[in-house]
């Protein structure tokens, strides 16, 4: 169904004015979907011109884009999408910042504990003590990932973790804010084993210290970066500190494309946004700006990796994770963070005159603004 932007329009407008409850009939659902598929197209239209701009773009195995040294692409990176997934290890579910784009926004003092001496991994609990068990028993990960929410509030409990799966020869990295990294927790991170340390640093809106303590990073640890989700304020953060940031010796910087949940969704409504397969929601502008920052990097020769970690970048990670795990032909678990779908969201897009359908058919009897759609 390819609907044209003014029917769509129509349509999305009745959507957003029924309670949510009541859902759509099939008929209203084809026509929510194909105006989303649309948007969608739109968007990658919008976005050929700017990847064909981009000097020395590299795929990662068709998995994901990135310009720059291979070598410095980040190894936590390729275990996620080449090796056995995500593996995350969570622990720490406290932060002592509140960003617009965390996925917790909201919640950030509701968030469950793992439990008192216990580390959750693969979901299930586990004491220190049953880490050598695990990994006598389980196949061994080629890397995993301590995320939920900022560890350096309790940083010293994760070095004798840290140790065993260093001993085990398991890649890790680990996620920071990096306001409460120190000389002295930076070392001993290094001296426990920790491979990579990534640095939100549109957390802080590239404050000094965090730069100061990403350089200082560089010093104990093998591999260090920048992993934000790209907002414009943090692009314009990137430029007014360019310099310090490429000084600082970091390997990459993974430009995460921002999607949203319900917990953030409403401090970014009213943007023009667009859903990737279906799945997650994002602003248009979050990926375009890290095509724009991709194509200042390979113009530039800039000594690192810039990796376009995209929508399109998770559903290849989750359709290579299940078909690591046996799963069937087609499974994975990338998938809509919203139930239902915010019709209203989409209201913006579809007056935004930078998103042109590609290309429009009149709806059918049955399907057309006035028509009773069942």
């Amino acid at each position: 169904m390819k609907i044209s932007k003014k029917d769509a329009l129509t349509w999305f407008e009745f959507f957003a004015q029924l309670p949510p409850e009541q859902g759509l009939s099939p008929r209203q659902l084809e026509i929510g979907y194909g105006a989303l598929r649309q948007i969608e197209e739109a968007v990658q239209a919008m976005r050929r011109p700017m990847l064909e701009a981009i000097p020395g773009l590299r795929t990662l195995e068709g998995r994901t884009l990135y310009v720059g040294d291979p070598d410095k692409f980040p190894q936590g990176c390729r275990s996620c999408l080449l090796g056995s997934g995500l593996g995350a290890v969570r622990r720490t579910n406290r932060c002592n910042i509140a960003c617009p784009f965390c996925y917790n926004y909201g919640e950030l003092d509701q968030q469950p504990p793992v439990g008192e001496g216990l580390w959750e991994i693969g979901g299930a609990k586990y004491a220190l003590e049953d880490v050598d068990l695990l990994l006598r028993v389980h196949k061994r990960p080629t890397g995993v990932a301590y995320v939920y929410l900022e560890p350096f509030m309790e940083i010293q409990v994760y070095y004798p973790l840290i140790e065993k799966f260093h001993r085990a020869g398991v890649y890790q990295h680990m996620y920071t804010n990096g306001t409460l990294a120190t000389p002295q927790n930076l070392k001993a991170l290094g001296r426990a084993g920790l491979d990579e340390l990534r640095f939100n640093l549109g957390a802080t809106g590239c404050a000094r210290p965090v730069m100061e303590a990403m350089a200082a990073a560089k010093e104990y640890i093998p591999r260090v970066g920048v992993e934000t989700p790209m907002t414009p304020q943090f692009f314009q953060g990137f430029l007014d500190n360019q310099d310090r940031i490429l000084g600082a010796g970091i390997d990459f910087i993974n430009c995460a494309e921002l999607h949203l949940n319900p917990n953030n969704l409403e401090n970014y409504w009213g943007e023009s946004l667009y859903m990737t397969r279906l799945g997650y929601l994002s602003p248009i502008w979050s990926r375009n700006l890290t095509l724009q920052l991709m194509g200042m990097a390979g113009r530039e020769g800039w000594p690192l990796a810039v990796h376009d970690c995209s929508n399109m970048t998770k559903f290849a990670r989750d359709m290579h994770l299940r078909a690591r795990e046996g799963g069937w032909f087609g499974s994975s678990a990338y998938a809509c963070e919203f139930d239902p779908i915010p019709w209203a969201a989409f209201l913006p897009a579809l007056e935004d005159p930078q998103v042109v359908f590609q290309q429009e058919e009149p709806l059918p009897p049955g399907y057309r603004p006035g028509d009773l759609a069942l």
